[in-house]
């Protein structure tokens, strides 16, 4: 399955925050608010237990952090477009300025590993990550994901 499927507009946030955390809760809080999970603070804390292992934050100014729980039926991504870049400890040094929040069932792990591996074959075009960068709709950005 295309990553394009697992997106939707409303599920795309654009946020003016300044700080990892910030950006963490707030993703986690819309997310939580538009797919309607009865558990955001579960959400929340798994993906901060995660992020306690390794950071999430893959260069390029991207991070893609995840929670995978037993409460969730089916995955889904939200997307998140900063303002300015935040630190992350990202694996190249770089700020981040584009998130990508995956949630999803904890037992699914190859339908994980292929979004991961969709998401991070789109985000390997420059392109893409500047048209993101300069989209001011969910609609726009989702639209980039098409062909992936």
């Amino acid at each position: 399955m295309k990553i394009f499927h697992y997106l939707q507009e409303d599920q795309v946030f654009f946020l003016d925050i300044t700080t990892k955390e910030e950006a963490l809760k707030a993703m986690a809080a819309n997310t939580a608010a538009v797919r309607k999970l009865a558990h955001e603070d579960v959400f929340y804390q798994a993906i901060i237990e995660r992020e306690k292992i390794v950071s999430t934050g893959i260069g390029m100014g991207v991070a893609i952090p995840h929670a995978k729980l037993a409460l969730f039926p089916e995955f889904f991504v939200s997307i998140g477009i900063l303002q300015k870049g935040v630190d992350w400890n990202a694996l190249d040094g770089a700020p981040v300025r584009l998130i990508f929040m995956i949630g999803g069932p904890d037992d699914k792990q190859t339908e994980y590993l292929q979004i991961l591996s969709s998401l991070t074959m789109a985000l390997r075009d420059e392109n893409v990550r500047k048209e993101m960068l300069q989209a001011t709709t969910g609609r726009e950005v989702i639209r980039l994901f098409e062909p992936y």
